[in-house]
């Protein structure tokens, strides 16, 4: 891996990597995708490193890393959300103003029809047959933006919504009750009778 680091030639590219490498512990064709579709995010909603971020991934796998260590979006700042639909996707979009319910995002997926022209990218990315991130990676870095798809989508921002924290009736701990209940989550899920 450290050979195809040593091959990137534009040294923002390979100091980024770097940084992501050392949060995700290797070089993953995931990271690779997530840093490209971050990329993408950036030159078309004309992002500034001073911008809050907001990210919905729809996987676990590596895509949400590239966002959290180059643009601190994270679950703890709460710009991160994983809707863990195993799909290579992910929708980003800037923070809103206070009078806004909608603002305009960009949604990018990894698309398997543009995949074909690149076999064994293809035959990696549709599980065909196992490729070594190895093989992959210069594969991803060559065809760069050309296998992506990508559509401006309206984001709904969400309202805050007051916290109203009570004591669970059933384990006597405090928790967030959005809906008013009385018991915490983790009881109702063990005692399905309330």
């Amino acid at each position: 891996m450290e050979e195809i680091i040593n091959n990137i030639q534009d040294p923002q590219v390979k100091k980024d990597l770097k940084k992501i490498i050392s949060f995700h512990g290797f070089l993953s064709s995931g990271v690779i995708i997530g840093y490209q579709m971050l990329n993408i995010a950036k030159k078309q909603l004309d992002i500034n490193e001073d911008e809050n971020v907001y990210v919905t991934s729809e996987t676990f796998s590596c895509i949400p890393d590239p966002f959290q260590i180059l643009l601190g979006s994270t679950i703890g700042s709460k710009r991160l959300i994983v809707k863990d639909y195993d799909k290579m996707a992910v929708t980003v979009n800037k923070g809103s103003r206070k009078d806004q319910k909608y603002v305009k995002g960009i949604r990018i997926f990894l698309d398997s029809k543009k995949t074909e022209k690149y076999p064994l990218l293809h035959d990696w990315y549709m599980n065909y047959k196992k490729v070594p991130h190895e093989e992959v990676i210069p594969i991803l870095i060559a065809a760069g933006e050309r296998i992506y798809t990508w559509t401006f989508v309206d984001v709904e921002v969400p309202h805050k919504k007051r916290k109203n924290v009570l004591n669970c009736q059933v384990c006597g701990e405090s928790f967030v009750s959005w809906d008013k209940s009385k018991i915490c989550i983790p009881c109702k899920n063990m005692n399905k009778k309330f």
